[in-house]
């Protein structure tokens, strides 16, 4: 079995190529984390939790697991707009540089 050999110019150029679909997961996911952290942050500085004390660890890992599974929803349906920006940013600067998108 044999593996097709690739030259690393053009491994370095299919790894510069502008791919959409992937800038816009990847800026999703983004936001995703940002909104999450924010949420965690929210969280903390109230002194305890959403639902009470927060000394439960069952409890606490239940409430992370829902922050978490919030923020990717709310980045799924749009959150704060950050994804949008950043895949029209990148989108722009590769057609900038004249790759296809």
């Amino acid at each position: 079995m044999t593996t097709p050999s690739i030259t690393l110019p053009e491994a370095q150029s299919r790894s510069q190529e502008v791919n959409p679909q992937r800038i816009g997961r990847s800026a999703q996911e983004f936001e995703s984390l940002l909104i999450a952290q924010m949420l965690r942050a929210a969280r903390s500085s109230s002194g305890g939790g959403w639902l009470g004390s927060g000394d439960d660890q069952a409890g606490q890992s239940m409430v992370e697991l829902g922050e978490e599974h919030l923020a990717q929803l709310l980045a799924a349906r749009g959150g704060l707009g950050l994804a949008r920006l950043i895949t029209e940013s990148l989108g722009d600067s590769g057609r900038q540089t004249g790759e296809g998108v």
